[in-house]
């Protein structure tokens, strides 16, 4: 038992290195072709990996989607949730956010733009798996920005009789048309525009405009 355990455990190791290496690639790809665009025979080339292995890893073009999914998800967390971790709850903690998405756009951490906005137009009027995981992520990302209104109006930083839904509703929708505008025309001011648009309308919102991050 013991003389075998070092070797199982390497081949573990390898095969969760082999894992990100395929997933960092199929976000990418994805990013830009969809999720259609993904093959395991493809990435098995690209990475100059066997097919045998990449197959071990990933049974079907469907467990590759999903697993892809998920990936873009860990990603996604890191670049926009994440960094408002650490701000109070209230409207500096909701336009940290929206700065972060706008940074993440912005810096093409995926190549396509957003990861989500690229490949949910494909799946939207689609059943199945990758349908329904493109649909939890983005309720789950529409419930984090609902809460994180929500905090702050009981923070005391939004009005309480704020349409919180609204104004999720057209955060969205500005930091989208931002995304789409840059990647379409290879542009960055987009950004400046709809981070303008967002600082307003939360300005409409605030308690105390003074306290939303960059106004004087």
């Amino acid at each position: 038992m013991g003389a075998t355990q070092p070797r199982v455990d390497g081949r573990i190791a390898r095969g969760n290195q082999t894992r990100r290496l395929i997933l960092g690639r199929a976000v990418d790809i994805a990013s830009v072709e969809g999720l259609e665009g993904l093959s395991l025979g493809r990435l098995a080339n690209e990475l100059k990996l066997s097919k045998s292995g990449v197959f071990a890893v990933f049974g079907s073009k469907e467990d590759l989607q999903l697993a892809t999914i998920r990936a873009a998800i860990e990603v996604y967390l890191e670049h926009v949730v994440r960094p408002a971790r650490d701000v109070p709850p209230g409207i500096g903690r909701l336009w940290t956010v929206c700065a972060a998405w706008l940074t993440y756009s912005r810096e093409r951490v995926f190549p396509g733009g957003c990861f989500f906005y690229s490949v949910i137009a494909e799946y939207d009027a689609r059943e199945g798996k990758v349908h329904d995981a493109l649909t939890a992520a983005r309720a789950n990302w529409f419930s984090y920005l609902e809460q994180t209104v929500r905090e702050a109006q009981e923070a005391g930083g939004i009005e309480k009789d704020t349409d919180v839904p609204q104004l999720v509703f057209e955060i969205v929708a500005l930091l989208e048309m931002a995304n789409a505008e840059s990647v379409l025309y290879d542009e960055y001011v987009s950004y400046d525009r709809a981070a303008t648009a967002i600082r307003n309308r939360l300005r409409d919102v605030a308690t105390d405009p003074s306290l939303l991050p960059g106004t004087t």
